[in-house]
């Protein structure tokens, strides 16, 4: 197996900063706007552009919360073993608020479509945008795309993207992974 190194930890640094620099232009102060990572691996994401968006830029507060879609996938009943869902964890209401979804890799689109259908749950949205660290255009199943991107990726056949995070697996970087 190979693995190509694609972003290093200083290049999503400065990726994050851009992303939060472009949330900003399009939200101001997130009076009306709130963040969900998209549980698992969007948590991750969601939790740094929050940080920055606070610590660095001065916004007084920043709605975030964390989205599980394990059963709202359309493929979740496919698998050999048991799904293990995560937590869902929205404290506030979504009715009438600009949501801004947050991935780490937008791959064929199905985990992105199954979380406009699982926020439904906590009310109607007046809007929904999707930031996600890497776009893997050419893999989609569904006519997704992201309003902010941070790298736009063209893996082929059976390459796969993996993004690792300091707080999970110890550093931040993002590998283009092949057989």
């Amino acid at each position: 197996m190979s693995q190509k190194l694609l972003l290093s930890a200083k290049e999503i640094d400065i990726i994050l900063h851009r992303l939060a620099c472009q949330l900003i232009e399009n939200h101001t102060h997130f009076k009306d706007t709130v963040l969900i990572g998209v549980q698992p691996r969007g948590t991750f994401l969601a939790d740094r552009i929050r940080q920055i968006l606070l610590n660095d830029y001065h916004l007084d507060t920043v709605d975030l919360g964390y989205l599980d879609i394990t059963f709202y996938r359309d493929d979740f009943r496919r698998g050999e073993k048991p799904l293990a869902a995560n937590s869902t964890d929205i404290d506030f209401v979504v009715e009438d608020k600009r949501v801004v979804f947050i991935d780490d890799v937008l791959y064929t689109g199905r985990s992105i479509r199954a979380a406009l259908t699982a926020v439904q749950s906590f009310g109607r949205p007046s809007e929904i945008e999707l930031l996600t660290l890497i776009d893997r255009r050419f893999s989609r199943h569904l006519p997704i795309q992201p309003n902010y991107r941070g790298r736009q990726v063209d893996a082929i056949n059976q390459e796969k993207v993996k993004v690792h995070w300091k707080e999970n697996e110890g550093e931040d970087a993002v590998y283009l992974v092949g057989k």
